[in-house]
């Protein structure tokens, strides 16, 4: 199936792969001074931003069937990789595949709930995109101001109003266009948590990333990612919501850049 990306920079490839509901756009933050490094491929999910959606039932593993056929199809098997949320868990499923990605590192990780933890995940993100949806009409004034922006992202960062407009614009028109946004969901809510991998299976060096303050995957997940993936560096951001590269790009940037040296 046809993936939609941009590429950017030179050198050794790295991938950028988005949470549920965002784009490719959603790295813009960190985007140019990753490609000042690196050759980076940011993509869109199926049925996200201009990428169509799987035909067929959407599952994790179909929509991680797909990112490795896209791999395949650019000839990037093996490569570094950096992902947030639906994204990062989607990395981890494909970093216990032989030899498909190199060294991986995995921002806010959906998958590690029990008990009402999916259920906080859901309705949070369900939330934004209701919201993203019925308030488009008016989303370029909205999100021009700093209490607005806190109410449509108060739950994944914790300082919306410090966000670029350009970028809370785009992130906030992503979500209303979502197409496969409650197939995905629904497949996040029905389908069992992560399995994890034995450290021997991870073909290169795995970090997983948690904000301390994060609102959606809670930062107590952090303790069972490491349980069932025991080769993986725990780093964590300070003072961060779900996603690290919006509140602490420079931080973001450094650890995505370091982890995936050579």
């Amino acid at each position: 199936m046809r993936i939609n990306y941009v590429r950017r920079g030179q050198g050794k490839p790295l991938l950028l792969v988005h949470g549920l509901g965002s784009s490719w756009r959603s790295w813009q933050g960190i985007l140019q001074p990753l490609a000042a490094r690196r050759s980076v491929i940011a993509i869109d999910l199926p049925g996200f931003g201009k990428s169509p959606p799987l035909d067929g039932a959407v599952t994790v593993g179909a929509l991680a069937d797909a990112l490795e056929q896209f791999l395949q199809e650019h000839d990037l098997i093996g490569t570094d990789a950096a992902g947030s949320s639906i994204g990062a868990r989607l990395l981890l499923e494909l970093a216990s595949r032989d030899g498909v990605l190199g060294s991986v590192v995995s921002l806010g990780p959906g998958g590690f709930w029990v008990g009402w933890e999916r259920f906080l995940f859901a309705a949070s993100v369900w939330l934004s995109c209701r919201l993203a949806r019925s308030l488009q009409f008016a989303m370029p004034a909205l999100v021009s101001h700093g209490w607005s922006r806190h109410l449509l992202l108060a739950r994944f960062s914790v300082q919306p109003a410090a966000l670029p407009f350009s970028m809370v614009l785009e992130e906030m028109r992503s979500y209303a266009s979502a197409r496969s946004f409650e197939a995905v969901l629904l497949a996040l809510l029905r389908e069992p948590a992560q399995r994890g991998a034995d450290a021997g299976r991870m073909p290169g060096p795995l970090v997983i990333g948690w904000g301390r303050l994060d609102r959606i995957c809670l930062p107590r997940q952090a303790a069972r990612a490491l349980q069932l993936y025991p080769g993986a560096r725990l780093h964590w951001f300070e003072r961060c919501g779900h996603f690290p590269h919006w509140d602490a790009p420079e931080e973001t940037t450094r650890l995505i850049l370091e982890a995936t040296a050579d």
